[in-house]
């Protein structure tokens, strides 16, 4: 797969500037152009996201080309028009993996683009680290690859997660004992 065009979705946080190094470093090797997005909402005021977009472009160094762009709208579907619009080869982003209430009514930018991005997508897992005394909390990478579920679509070590492989086991017809003694 020749990458020509890698697309950084950010949201200036620590994650993400953790997967900038490492689009970065993945643009120079293949001689790829990086696009950093960021995507501000319709009711924010866009100018300190534009300095922070020309800090991160500028983190990049001068050895390498780098396209910034700033859209106002809805992150995961502005990601993926810009991945189409620009034909984009790789997506790489962070993912904060939010589970329960706080992925329910925020949603996940990041599985959203999984499921419905044009290219393939590479994601850098991280998780917050509770700070101790007055310490910034801090986030720290995993180095367990995951991906969605095919069952549910949480993220995962698994092709299947733990709770949707008991779920399977506890329905398999096997352990049925309504099933086992029609036999």
């Amino acid at each position: 797969m020749r990458l020509n065009e890698i697309l950084l979705p950010t949201d200036f946080s620590p994650l993400s500037e953790l997967a900038g190094q490492i689009a970065r470093d993945m643009a120079k090797q293949a001689g790829a152009r990086l696009h950093v997005l960021h995507v501000v909402a319709r009711n924010a005021n866009p100018s300190q996201s534009a300095e922070d977009l020309a800090r991160v472009s500028r983190a990049m160094g001068h050895d390498l080309r780098v396209e910034t762009a700033l859209l106002t709208g809805s992150s995961a579907q502005s990601i993926l028009a810009y991945a189409r619009e620009k034909h984009i080869d790789l997506i790489e982003m962070g993912t904060h993996g939010r589970t329960g209430m706080s992925r329910e009514i925020l949603g996940s930018v990041a599985e959203t683009v999984v499921r419905l991005a044009p290219c393939p997508i590479l994601t850098v897992p991280g998780v917050v680290v509770k700070p101790i005394g007055n310490s910034p909390p801090a986030s720290v990478p995993e180095a367990v690859p995951s991906r969605p579920c095919l069952v549910c679509g949480h993220t995962s070590e698994d092709l299947v997660c733990d709770v949707c492989r008991n779920r399977i086991r506890a329905e398999a017809p096997e352990r049925r004992t309504s099933c086992s003694s029609a036999i």
